[in-house]
């Protein structure tokens, strides 16, 4: 967990409200655990609880986090921390099939890297559902014989017909009244193994009448031979995550269940099932209760899992840590860092209504957090030869001119990078242009322009293939101009132009990421989200770096000063291969 902070200092939500009127209305007093999750006959005698709440995190080890996790982890992290409470790190391994330690892993790491642990003076809170598969049985055997479940053995699609719609009621199963003893030998022999996958399932006897669909008479066990990735095949039945969720968050003492809207229905199933199983005497009062918020949706941009396996399993991406997925391990390759991604979190708020966020906010959030902190350099993307023709005279025939520049503009304490400039240098191909237009000040035949951090010099024209491209610029270098010496700001300029020396640039392979889909709202509609995938989502060029800026680790953020933020790439760049990726343009630009 984080270092404490004040709640004061924090933005208001209804969520803070709420918490803070339990906390003062003494609701949540007399709590008491066990050290570790417990039902009721464990807390009987268990010490009052320490944390003043507890929230949870509760991904599904399906697939890797996304930018949506990542405003529930700020929340749910956020909240324990600031309200003196704790946060457990639960993963939801109910369904064998898509589950594995690959997955724990990367949230384990991800939810580290966004700066959050789920280790509490000294106790780490981390916790599997498949850690209470066994209590799990044990409860939906109580619910059997409290008349309060039954196996049901229509197929799916019977089930389905028979469920009726918003305007109609659902129709009973004629397996509903069976007797409890029946159920249960039933039941067993769906633990055993006897059954085949989808030939009954276990269901909570509700209410097939209700208006909210979801209480009539949910399915909270189904039969499934596949191996988990935790208990292996001792199981071949498994709860329904609906069934699963209420449970570990009443074991585990959570008190404020906070999920995202489209659970909302499923909230009065959620209380239906904690009663009964607290009435049978299996969970411990008080109980937790569920509160929704608006999930993260935001513009250009997937979060379904199935939408982004599909887009890794077919191709269309290179892997769940391409620099174009939400994936926090995408962002983060692409140079996003964790701290933009928590002032993200906390600029966009926390509401019950579901908008769209510009992905411009998130942008912002990102610009803000890596302004004081990346580093300054100059790198050539698009590269042009210049050549100083009056080099040797002005200042010497092979000699190099040392430079230097601040580390960062505005932190001297960080020191200064130094890199040289000779006869020749690199720069942008758009510097250059014989016929400028309107309001151009960089170079054009006989136009002075500064080279940052260097000379002035005047340009003379360019030369050209026999193809007609421009291959060379030639300039004049005017003499005692060079920054920070004594009158070089006798001879003004409109125009300053970055450069890399020919003597001691880097040659570098630069990834220019942009959106992945070209449209807002990708798929909105039924329309196919993959010919909504963006051809320019990922251009690269082949320029030119700064020696300082090249020598730097995978993961080491700059600000490349005219083209925005970029980070060395964390698996591609090493000794004998300088790679970059751009992590977002500087504000304002294209």
């Amino acid at each position: 967990m984080q270092a404490p902070d004040t709640a004061t200092s924090k933005t208001s939500n209804f969520l803070r409200q709420i918490i803070e009127s339990d906390l003062a209305a003494g609701r949540l007093d007399g709590r008491r655990y066990a050290g570790v999750p417990g039902d009721a006959l464990a807390l009987a005698d268990a010490p009052l609880d320490a944390a003043r709440i507890r929230t949870r995190f509760p991904p599904e080890p399906n697939g890797y986090l996304h930018i949506g996790h990542a405003k529930s982890i700020c929340l749910n992290f956020g909240l324990a921390r600031d309200y003196g409470g704790v946060c457990h790190l639960r993963l939801d391994d109910t369904n064998p099939d898509k589950e594995d330690d690959e997955y724990v892993r990367a949230i384990r790491d991800a939810v580290r890297w966004l700066g959050f642990d789920w280790v509490a003076a000294g106790v780490s809170h981390e916790y599997f559902a498949s850690d209470y598969f066994d209590f799990m049985h044990r409860a939906a055997c109580a619910l059997i014989d409290a008349g309060l479940a039954y196996v049901d053995e229509q197929s799916a699609d019977e089930m389905r017909r028979r469920r009726g719609t918003l305007t109609e009621p659902g129709v009973d199963s004629p397996w509903r009244e069976r007797p409890a003893a029946e159920s249960r030998e039933r039941f067993a022999q769906m633990r055993d193994g006897r059954h085949a996958e989808g030939s009954m399932v276990l269901r909570a006897k509700i209410d097939m009448a209700s208006p909210n669909i979801n209480l009539r008479d949910p399915a909270i066990y189904r039969i499934k031979f596949a191996e988990h990735h935790r208990t292996g095949t001792r199981w071949c039945i498994y709860p329904m995550y609906t069934f699963a969720h209420p449970i570990e968050d009443a074991l585990e003492r959570i008190t404020h269940s906070i999920c995202t809207l489209e659970f909302e229905d499923q909230r009065p199933f959620y209380d239906w099932l904690l009663a009964h199983l607290a009435e049978l005497g299996l969970l411990a009062p008080p109980l937790p209760h569920q509160y929704e918020f608006a999930r993260l949706n935001l513009t250009h941009v997937v979060t379904s899992k199935r939408k982004l396996a599909q887009l890794v399993a077919d191709g269309h991406v290179d892997g769940w840590d391409d620099p174009r997925l939400p994936t926090l391990a995408g962002l983060r390759r692409r140079g996003y860092s964790a701290g933009a991604l928590r002032l993200f979190a906390e600029r966009i708020g926390v509401s019950k209504s579901d908008a769209w966020i510009d992905y411009s906010t998130l942008e912002g959030a990102l610009r803000d957090d890596l302004e004081p902190h990346a580093a300054r350099a100059m790198a050539v993307l698009d590269p042009l030869k210049l050549v100083l023709v009056n080099w040797d005279e002005v200042i010497g025939s092979g000699r190099l001119d040392d430079c230097s520049a601040p580390v960062h503009p505005h932190q001297p304490e960080r020191g200064r990078r130094q890199f040289k400039l000779g006869a020749e240098l690199w720069i942008e191909r758009g510097d250059y242009v014989e016929q400028p237009p309107k309001g151009f000040f960089r170079l054009f035949p006989g136009n002075r322009v500064r080279l940052k951090y260097g000379h002035v010099i005047e340009c003379l024209g360019a030369e050209r293939d026999a193809d007609g491209r421009i291959v060379e610029v030639r300039a004049r270098l005017v003499p005692d101009t060079k920054s920070g010496t004594p009158g070089a700001d006798a001879v003004k300029v409109k125009g300053v132009i970055t450069w890399v020396g020919a003597a001691d640039a880097v040659a570098a392979e630069f990834r220019l990421y942009d959106a992945l889909f070209a449209t807002e709202h990708p798929g909105a509609g039924g329309a196919d989200f993959i010919a909504e995938l963006n051809p320019d989502s990922l251009r690269t060029t082949q320029g030119w770096v700064e020696p300082d800026a090249a020598r730097a680790p995978g993961g080491t953020h700059f600000q490349f000063e005219r083209h925005g933020y970029f980070v060395a790439d964390a698996v591609d760049h090493r000794a004998g291969r300088v790679v970059f990726n751009r992590t977002t343009t500087l504000r304002g630009a294209g």
